[in-house]
Order: structure tokens, then sequence, then C-alpha cells
């Protein structure tokens, strides 16, 4: 694999619990996406004017191991697979002991920018692309979420309504929020739902660290995401509506996740589907608090399910 980022992470990239937040693991991946432009030949794909750029269309990342103030990080990536119009590229960050920190697998489209829509490799990137297979490491693979599934073909406002997902995040973009093409950076898709998160699930983990005190333990209650799958949709620009919905996806005694969907209340089309792979966190030892069987049941209510990528 070859590097494609070396850095740090900064304290206001990080949540209060502690760690970098979701959205900056998708920054710092478009960052070194488009270093890899530049190694593949393609210098204009980032640069404003150029006529075409690269965009990611069906995402996975694995958290791997928390990333904190201060700490060291170095990216490098490889090609895993190559299709007429768009490549699989595959990033992993690891500290500086050498230790993985994320892992990405995301399906990136060569884009025309002036129609948005992908088109195919010249012969030159094809052969340099070619020439970045790589393979990655066993250790670093999907456990939670099934890529063999392909992202559903249609995902509406109306399919929401009829399983009563609710709510859980509205806002508008922000111009600050865009790319130099003008529509939104790939990071604010994660970084809504992060922002979004605590309607859904802090009365839960309330209740959670609640029994866990009555059982003697010292409890600051938080959250962290360890897998997640983004299928990106549509592309919204400064100006347009967006609400969050989800739905339950699967509950387990130490692990749990849920579906969320990025609508466009004007259209009823969805920006982006996704689903994330979570634990409850005892910020206090940086350890799972597991959920009793009464818990789990609870943790039912919290959505409906109907929902998916």
């Amino acid at each position: 694999m070859i590097e494609v980022y070396r850095g740090s992470i900064n304290t206001w990239e990080c949540d209060e619990m502690g760690h970098m937040n979701v959205r900056f693991y998708v920054a710092k991946m478009m960052e070194g996406l488009a270093e890899f432009a530049h190694v593949a030949g393609l210098h204009h794909a980032f640069r404003k004017d150029g006529p075409s750029t690269l965009r990611p269309r069906d995402q996975h990342i694995r958290f791997m191991r928390e990333a904190k103030p201060g700490e060291p990080l170095v990216m490098s990536a490889c090609v895993l697979e190559i299709s007429d119009s768009s490549v699989l590229l595959y990033q992993q960050t690891n500290h500086k002991s050498g230790e993985p920190s994320a892992a990405y697998r995301t399906w990136v489209d060569h884009i025309d920018v002036s129609t948005g829509l992908a088109f195919p490799w010249s012969k030159v990137a094809r052969a340099k692309l070619e020439g970045l297979k790589g393979e990655a490491p066993a250790a670093c693979a999907p456990r939670s979420i099934d890529l063999g599934v392909a992202p559903r073909a249609t995902a509406t406002m109306a399919d929401a309504d009829a399983v009563s997902a609710p709510v859980i995040g509205r806002g508008v973009v922000l111009p600050g929020q865009c790319d130099l093409n003008g529509v939104m950076l790939p990071e604010f898709f994660i970084g809504r739902v992060s922002d979004s998160i605590g309607h859904l699930l802090r009365p839960w983990r309330e209740q959670l660290a609640s029994q866990a005190e009555a059982r003697g333990e010292t409890v600051r209650m938080g959250g962290a995401v360890l897998e997640y799958r983004l299928a990106y949709r549509r592309w919204p620009r400064a100006g347009d509506r967006f609400v969050v919905r989800s739905g339950r996806g699967f509950q387990k005694e130490k692990t749990h996740s849920f579906v969320h969907w990025i609508l466009d209340p004007d259209s009823g089309e969805a920006w982006c589907t996704s689903e994330a792979v979570a634990i409850a966190l005892n910020l206090e030892t940086r350890k799972i608090i597991p959920a009793t069987p009464e818990m789990m049941s609870a943790l039912a209510d919290v959505a409906p399910d109907g929902l998916s990528v």
C-alpha cells in the first residue's frame, strides 16, 4: 500500500466521548483520497474547475482502536477492484505503534463534474490504478455488516412513514459544508447522524447507566461506533434541507445497530442511507457496558424495524 496521509488528531476533532468524532474519520479518508488521486494521475480531481472528480458511493468503515487528541496517525491505501468507472479503494489508518485505528472499503466513482454522472477511466488512469492494486489485511475485515448485500434500490420518505421511523435530526446544508463543486462534503453525512443520535439513544443509555450504578459500578455513560456502512445516493447543495429518520437493526448483549436515513423533505428522496453498529461505553473505564435482557428489550422499543441501507 502507498502512504496517503500523515498527521495527528486535533482536540477540536474530538467529541464528548474523548475520541475523534466519526465525521473526522471521513474527512481524513477524503484527504487521503485526494492524495491517492494525484498518485493515480488525476491531479485535477479535487481542484476548482477540474473536469472530473472522485466521490464515494458505497462505504464501509470499521473503527478498531480509539483515536484521542494529540495522537499521530498514518493512512495507507491500495486498490482492491476496478470497474469501468469506479474503484474499490482500501484505506487504513494506523497509530504510531502500527496498530490499526480504522479500516475503510469504499466504492469511489469517477464523476463528470458537469453532469454529476460516473464515466469511464481513461486508459492512462486505468493503467495507473491497476498498478496500485493490493490486498487488505484479513484482521481488518468487516465483522457485523454484510457487504455482500447491495444497498436497497430506493429509500423514500414514504418508506420511513410506513414504519413510523422517528425523526432524530433536522437541518439545512450550510455553505461552509460544501466542496469546490458546491455539493456537501461526505463527512457531513455521517456527522449529521452523529449530531442527532442523542435524540434516539440518550434516554436508553441513561437508564442503562442507572442499572450499572445500582450494581455498584462507577459509570460515566457514553457510546462508540464499531462499524458503519454508508450508501451515498444524492449530493445536496447549500440551502437544501434534510431530516434524519432511524430504524432498528439488531440488538445483542454488547452491540447493537440502527439504520439511519438522511432524507430530502422537499423531494422525499434519500440523500444517504446508513447503518451503524455501536456499543454503550463507560467513559470511566473505557469498557463496554453490557445490556441486561430487560435493557435489550427496551432497546428494541427505541425505533421500529423495516429500514435497511
